[in-house]
């Protein structure tokens, strides 16, 4: 029988796991709640305990698996160390190395989650058959996660890929979420883009469709501009460009083959595609303008999908 994998994908509400064949195939998967109380204490202990339950329940034991792979929303350096992790309450110490202890030494691997992510979208999703990417996750922030050879490119401090903490206004007066100001996220996300709908209701008075809706969230503005709206289409394009010209300036550095967009955001498909590419050509350099833009595909398993390639 071959060897199985685990992929884990730490969130701030759940922990999503799966077990995987080596192949790719998912052949289970299943949640526990994040019990971030007591400064996260409880997580791994409960993922362990979770693990330990359904290995038995689908009657495998521990030495069936390769390794364990770990996502979680924080910089992660090679050696699993995490100096800290706000969202899970997590402060300094090695997750990576407590996971495997907790399941009798079995090997674990671990990473930033949107990095993670990204090289489940390279393996099997929205970025299958490139080896250099860029994952741009939009969601309630903006995230992303670089991938080169095949390979996460996690940095110095592990602060790879957090695209969405690039400088775009310098003009900005409100704070990211970080504690400075005039980031990518306070405008691309899905928060920012509800921002931003709020501003332009405000300072127009042209009329829209988005005005019969009460706080237009993301979702509103793109179907309102799927549907011809003036001013939504008009934040779709501030969006695009703002986006668009961000990763311009991404491939004047690693100049990536695709670029991958995941996250809620994402669902509005084609229209957030033609629109982020169409100024992402208009800024990058000649020889870059060929970067190939994609969907994501694997939703919310490319984590888990990402921690089983890293293992592998």
């Amino acid at each position: 029988m071959s060897l199985k994998c685990i992929g884990i994908d730490i969130g701030g509400t759940s922990v999503k796991l799966g077990i995987f064949e080596e192949d790719g195939t998912l052949v289970k998967k299943w949640e526990v709640p994040t019990r971030k109380e007591e400064d996260g204490k409880y997580i791994l202990g409960d993922i362990a305990a979770s693990i330990r339950r359904t290995v038995k329940e689908s009657r495998l034991e521990l030495s069936d698996f390769s390794g364990a792979g770990m996502g979680f929303p924080g910089p992660v350096l090679p050696d699993g160390h995490c100096e800290v992790c706000v969202n899970l309450g997590w402060k300094a110490g090695n997750p990576q190395q407590e996971l495997s202890r907790l399941l009798d030494g079995m090997p674990v691997k671990s990473g930033n989650d949107a990095n993670v992510a990204a090289l489940g979208e390279m393996w099997q999703g929205g970025g299958k058959g490139y080896k250099n990417l860029v994952m741009v996750t939009l969601g309630t922030g903006v995230g992303g996660g670089i991938i080169s050879d095949g390979k996460i490119i996690a940095g110095a401090f592990g602060a790879a890929g957090e695209i969405g903490h690039l400088l775009v206004n310098k003009e900005e007066t409100q704070l990211c979420g970080c504690g400075k100001k005039g980031h990518l996220e306070q405008y691309a996300s899905a928060t920012g883009i509800a921002r931003r709908a709020k501003e332009v209701l405000t300072n127009s008075n042209e009329p829209s469709a988005l005005r019969d809706i009460k706080d237009p969230d993301a979702k509103a503005v793109f179907d309102c501009a799927k549907d011809g709206d003036k001013l939504a289409l008009e934040i779709v394009d501030f969006v695009g460009e703002t986006l668009g010209t961000a990763l311009a300036s991404i491939s004047c550095v690693f100049d990536p083959e695709v670029y991958v967009i995941g996250g809620g955001v994402s669902k509005a498909g084609q229209i957030l595609i033609d629109t982020v590419q169409k100024h992402f050509v208009a800024a990058a350099f000649h020889a870059s303008e060929g970067a190939e833009f994609a969907l994501a595909k694997l939703g919310n398993d490319a984590g888990m999908y990402g921690a089983v390639k890293m293992v592998l």
